[in-house]
């Protein structure tokens, strides 16, 4: 039940439709190799215009997440819903997702998807019951589906959860909050003065919060601009949609400065994510800033020291515990984290500066990456759970 791309709005002529032949005919060269060449396809898919097209995606992404297309497993029955911990929770969240389908879809048949919806979902926490369901995880479902369809996207979102995903599904949200804890970092090395402002507000990281563990389907409108994230996402190392929330908000260094430097108001602004932003430069741009600032030299300041258990650090052990916490506990836990955060945030307003901001050799938008595409392209084949290596060049 793949969902056909609109056309590409604003970009026209002979070029585009020249480069665009041209990337396919890549893409398709890459498909035919024997081996597969994987690392081209993540190039290709982290590259501007990312996949293109969905029947492309179908093909590509289940490259990317290492699933055999030829032993798919069978069709969740209705029989999953029965006794089921987590039916009622997913049912109310699926109900509520009617955005997240095509405008003028008609009645019975987004009826339909969302009744596939709740079946997949079902289906991955059965077969893997280590993995605990959290609020927006259907929403990274629900863009698979109508992508691939529901078969494929049973076994492309059962691979993403123990892989990408497996850290939002642990049993509590301290990997959650770990990850987070990367994204002031990243805007501290960039810019010191929008990082000081951020810490002085005291606005926390809670903003970003629906944006990583959706990978920003909750908040856009546009699901041509969802899917090119997932390209780029699933091509890149697991920390990548920080980078991406991290260069959201250098975007707005202005507003953010203008604001009212206190908690609600910059809280306001930032958690009101804009719908018209230059999603190919600010791509572009989280990979420069992965490659000038990789995980394992942020690991210090964001306090990882429970690194091993991440996905971001490790995808060999996907070992995990079973016991319930929504994400929004982490909303009730704001005002008890702060109190005890206080001196640290003074500690971090006062800490000497080193590496100051070291600007970025590639701002613009981009035919290609080049070398940071390389360098992400090859964090991506790093992290790569060894049953995989066997097919990655």
């Amino acid at each position: 039940m793949a969902r056909r791309s609109p056309p590409r709005n604003g970009v026209g002529g002979h070029d585009f439709d020249a480069k665009k032949k041209r990337k396919v005919a890549e893409i398709y060269q890459a498909l035919n190799s024997d081996p597969i060449d994987v690392a081209a396809l993540r190039r290709m898919a982290i590259s501007e215009g990312g996949l293109l097209t969905d029947e492309i995606r179908c093909k590509v992404w289940p490259k990317l997440l290492s699933v055999n297309t030829d032993e798919l497993p069978p069709l969740p029955g209705k029989e999953l819903r029965e006794d089921n911990k987590d039916y009622q929770q997913v049912l109310l969240d699926v109900r509520r997702s009617l955005r997240r389908f095509p405008p003028g879809m008609p009645d019975d048949q987004r009826e339909g998807l969302q009744e596939e919806l709740i079946d997949i979902i079902l289906h991955v926490l059965q077969r893997n019951p280590q993995l605990h369901y959290y609020q927006g995880y259907h929403d990274i479902v629900v863009t698979f589906l109508l992508v691939v369809g529901d078969r494929l996207a049973t076994a492309l979102v059962e691979k993403l959860s123990t892989h990408h995903l497996r850290d939002f599904m642990d049993p509590t949200m301290d990997n959650t909050k770990h990850i987070l804890n990367y994204l002031m970092p990243i805007i501290d090395r960039v810019n010191p003065e929008v990082h000081d402002f951020m810490q002085s507000a005291e606005v926390g990281t809670i903003f970003a919060l629906s944006w990583l563990i959706t990978w920003f389907g909750h908040v856009l409108s546009d699901f041509r601009h969802v899917v090119r994230l997932y390209d780029f996402f699933l091509a890149c190392h697991p920390l990548m949609p920080i980078y991406f929330a991290a260069v959201i908000v250098l975007y707005r260094e202005q507003e953010v400065l203008d604001c009212e430097c206190d908690m609600a108001s910059v809280h306001h602004l930032l958690s009101q994510i804009p719908q018209d932003l230059p999603y190919e430069t600010l791509i572009s741009r989280a990979g420069d800033l992965f490659v000038q600032f990789p995980p394992s030299e942020l690991a210090r300041e964001a306090e990882q020291q429970q690194a091993e258990r991440t996905a971001a650090s490790t995808f060999k052990d996907f070992e995990l515990a079973s016991v319930q916490q929504r994400p929004d506990t982490v909303l009730r836990q704001r005002f008890r984290e702060r109190l005890r955060g206080e001196e640290r945030t003074k500690s971090i307003l006062t800490k000497p500066r080193t590496n100051r901001f070291v600007k970025l050799a590639v701002m613009g938008l981009t035919v290609a990456l080049g070398a940071a595409a390389l360098a992400v392209v090859k964090s991506a084949l790093e992290w790569a759970p060894k049953f995989e290596l066997q097919i990655f060049p």
